[in-house]
């Protein structure tokens, strides 16, 4: 084992697993609000999140067969893909919960989860059939913005391109416009006395369907974010490359305690540092024994133990009681 490579590789290795957790962080609120609100998991929600990446990219592939991506500051480009693609997957999310959720409010819990499942199972395919009639692909890569790719040498050993920082600056400012929204504006504390109980609130002149339909659209506006961001930083995306990273925000938000909009910021960065760790040191640690293939054992693995010892997760979850 080489003590010294361990050590030359973790500025950069932690760098990467700060990046992921930020990821996961963002798509992870989705799950966050719809659950703070009606104890519910969207599990349509990785398919809100790779609507906004598709959204996203075809705005770019648009602006470059037009010759337009060159000429414009990349920053407005930027912002143009992040305001569409939240867009579509809030309205999107909004019209999921509108037809296949609100019918389905008090049934049975295990119901609107099949729902969210068969929704799932259909924007994938629905996806694939766009991109299969409007451009006859299946992957497609997001255009190279080069001003992106300029990399900065922080340390000897440890460079970061600019994406990578617009990515981390884009997720921090969302992650706190979020906070503030619900722990500082009427909205928000509509939002948290919705959650609180959903017939006081009523009685006391909130439109409850109004403000479920509300955090449906924040949700899936900050996945749609996400999966632009994801997009820019990957490059690749196709109908179903929302499913593994939604899984992992998924696992996060359990573990940084599900319904707890700091908790899914907590829960995708211990995550994503402890993907990152595995996927550079396993190899190292085990002799090549593991390599970094085995990565997405460590998320699951994680959400299991979080199950077992500790269900409401690092920062736990406020209780509600009802008189």
């Amino acid at each position: 084992m080489d003590l010294q490579l361990l050590v030359t590789i973790f500025p950069q290795v932690l760098l990467d697993g700060i990046l992921l957790g930020f990821m996961y962080a963002l798509i992870a609120l989705g799950y966050t609000m719809v659950y703070g609100v009606l104890e519910f998991i969207n599990f349509a929600h990785s398919e809100i999140f790779i609507v906004g990446a598709f959204v996203g990219v075809e705005i770019l592939l648009g602006l470059k067969s037009a010759g337009l991506l060159e000429a414009i500051p990349w920053l407005p480009v930027l912002l143009l893909v992040l305001v569409a693609g939240m867009a579509a997957s809030g309205l999107l999310a909004v019209s999921i919960e509108r037809i296949a959720y609100r019918p389905l409010r008090h049934a049975p819990r295990l119901i609107p989860l099949i729902s969210a499942i068969g929704v799932s199972f259909f924007l994938q395919d629905a996806i694939r059939l766009f991109e299969s009639i409007w451009r006859n692909a299946f992957n497609l890569v997001y255009p190279t913005l080069d001003v992106l790719n300029r990399r900065y040498d922080l340390t000897s050993t440890i460079d970061i391109p600019l994406k990578s920082v617009v990515v981390i600056a884009a997720a921090l400012l969302m992650l706190w416009a979020l906070w503030a929204l619900v722990n500082r504006t009427k909205i928000g504390t509509a939002i948290r006395a919705v959650a609180e109980d959903q017939a006081a609130a009523s009685l006391m002149g909130i439109n409850v369907n109004r403000i479920i339909s509300l955090t449906f659209l924040i949700g899936g506006a900050m996945g749609g974010a996400a999966g632009v961001l994801f997009g820019v930083q990957y490059s690749l995306v196709n109908p179903y490359t929302g499913f593994i990273p939604g899984l992992k925000a998924f696992t996060a938000a359990v573990l940084g305690g599900i319904g707890n909009i700091p908790g899914a910021m907590v829960g995708g960065l211990v995550l994503g540092l402890l993907e990152a760790f595995a996927a550079s040191y396993l190899s190292l640690l085990t002799g090549g024994a593991f390599g970094a293939e085995y990565k997405d054992i460590f998320a699951f693995s994680v959400l299991i133990l979080i199950l077992i010892f500790r269900p409401k997760g690092l920062l736990g979850e406020v209780v509600r009681e009802r008189a």
